[in-house]
């Protein structure tokens, strides 16, 4: 399994002002779907921060995303070591196939791959 990024997810009702402090960093709008907002570095965008007011789809807003290239071999990874499924495994209408998992640290984690 490949991870091909991870980008932090923020909870915030302050995207525009996110948006614009982070631009001061050289970041730039990426994408929005209106419940969350991508941005990343032009110059290396592999470089994100997300920044969300809820989730679409899932009861939690995870804290962190990691992009792999099987999201399938992963998921069975990680059901086959007991770790805690958040949200089920399945193909979201913006492109992605993604499921949650808890870490040790409670931390909630989104792991995807693009469709």
């Amino acid at each position: 399994m490949i991870v091909n990024r991870v980008v932090p997810n923020i909870r915030s009702e302050a995207v525009r002002e996110s948006r614009e402090f982070y631009g001061l960093l050289g970041f730039e709008e990426a994408m929005n779907l209106g419940w969350i907002t991508t941005l990343a570095s032009p110059s290396s965008p592999a470089a994100q921060i997300s920044f969300m007011t809820g989730d679409r789809t899932a009861p939690v807003i995870p804290d962190l995303s990691v992009e792999v290239d099987d999201v399938d071999a992963a998921y069975a990874v990680m059901r086959k070591s007991g770790a805690e499924i958040v949200h089920p495994l399945q193909d979201e209408e913006w492109g992605v196939r993604r499921f949650f998992v808890r870490d040790p640290n409670g931390r909630v984690v989104n792991v995807l791959s693009h469709r």
